[in-house]
């Protein structure tokens, strides 16, 4: 007998083979995490409107118009329809209002979901907007859970749905396709898809002029991982290192695309390339003062020439103040306190429409962050009262906005 019959012979296993997860499961199982989330979500939203639309109905007023047919909703919706080129004359000689103040993206895709689903421009205009804000609640939360974990997103998603001026989520306004755009661009950044994050802030550019705060973001923290990453080059793995240096590159040289390409095209049908939006906005009445105008407002309250809804204005601005001081200390990463402060820097500094600066700092959903993570921490029953809080506080002055205030949201 030979020796190999006495020898066990046993084949060997074969390795296990790792397969990278397609886009398709791997969305499927981030949105099955986030869904507690934006169910919640959904429902802050859905008691909000109720609660609007019960108020709405009781004084004369059809609650869809006030969503979607008021205010900027209807220069959205015009350009929508016929396109860039109204120009609306005002009783003051310096003022002369043009759409081209509103940036297109918007209404290019309301344009292109009326023309698929047949509908009305206003229909089509909410559906926008509120897919939008579920795209963007989707993303806050992956933000939150990349940084934080589960509870932490889903209180800091829940936040964002009860802040008091949250109806604006819901209205034919571009602040959630903003949010929706740069949540998604920054958890882009936060695990490194640096064209991912690139392509998502050109769409941010063009989606509302303070979208410019995405685009500094990514092309911030891209330029910082490059000199990070030159810093400590290692001889060994000088390919790798070329090949993320591109994808850096990429990113960093796309983010702006957007923003400024609007710019540049409206400079350009007013005759002065680079300055032409500017003097558009000019005509409106919006510029950059260093906050001068916003002081005067204040201090107009304070002798009590102005109404309720700059009370709100002051108490959510000094709020947005005391959240970004906290969110400095909590040490976020880079794109993150990047993005809040440009927020923060245009949303208070720009003159005029002080009413409408807690609509500006909407987008800036990383300032809730240190509050949502304190949350995480507390007892249930104080989490419970604090969100019960500050949704009764959404409902009524959401509603409040919308049926009684004189001031744009």
């Amino acid at each position: 007998m030979s020796a190999d019959t006495h020898v066990p012979v046993r084949a060997p296993r074969p390795r296990p083979v790792r397969v990278r997860a397609g886009l398709i499961p791997r969305a499927r199982g981030a949105l099955s995490r986030a869904a507690p989330a934006l169910t919640l979500y959904a429902a802050a939203r859905l008691s909000g409107l109720a609660f609007m639309t019960l108020w709405a109905w009781h004084t004369g007023k059809h609650p869809r118009n006030l969503l979607g047919f008021s205010w900027d909703s209807v220069w959205y919706s015009r350009v929508a329809e016929h396109g860039y080129g109204t120009i609306v004359h005002s009783d003051d000689p310096t003022r002369l209002y043009s759409d081209l103040a509103f940036f297109p993206l918007y209404p290019a895709v309301v344009r292109a979901v009326r023309g698929v689903l047949s509908l009305g421009f206003v229909n089509a205009g909410l559906l926008v907007s509120w897919a939008a804000a579920g795209c963007a609640a989707w993303g806050i939360y992956a933000v939150g859970e990349r940084l934080h974990g589960r509870r932490a997103a889903t209180l800091l998603v829940l936040l964002w749905g009860v802040l008091p001026h949250a109806v604006i989520q819901s209205m034919a306004y571009t602040e959630s396709l903003l949010t929706a755009f740069a949540a998604w661009s920054l958890y882009a950044v936060l695990s490194g898809r640096w064209l991912w994050a690139g392509s998502l802030a050109v769409l941010a550019g063009l989606s509302r002029p303070n979208g410019i705060a995405v685009a500094a973001a990514v092309s911030l923290a891209a330029a910082w991982q490059i000199v990070q990453l030159w810093r400590n080059r290692v001889p060994d793995s000088l390919s790798l290192r070329a090949r993320q240096d591109w994808r850096l590159w990429a990113g960093a040289v796309m983010a702006p695309l957007g923003w400024c390409g609007y710019i540049l095209w409206v400079g350009w049908q007013k005759g002065s390339p680079l300055f032409g939006y500017f003097r558009v906005q000019r005509k409106w009445g919006s510029e950059f003062d260093f906050g001068r105008d916003a002081w005067t407002s204040v201090r107009n309250l304070v002798v009590g020439r102005e109404h309720f809804t700059y009370f709100m204005v002051v108490t959510v601005a000094t709020l947005a103040v005391l959240m970004f001081v906290l969110l400095l200390l909590d040490r976020p990463p880079l794109p993150l306190l990047v993005y809040s402060a440009v927020l923060l820097v245009i949303a208070l500094g720009g003159a005029r429409y002080f009413s409408s600066k807690p609509r500006f700092l909407l987008p800036a959903f990383p300032l809730l962050l240190p509050l949502a993570t304190g949350m995480a921490r507390a007892r249930l029953r104080t989490v419970a009262v604090t969100i019960g809080a500050l949704a009764g506080l959404s409902c009524c002055y959401g509603t409040y906005l919308l049926t009684i205030a004189t001031s744009a949201p």
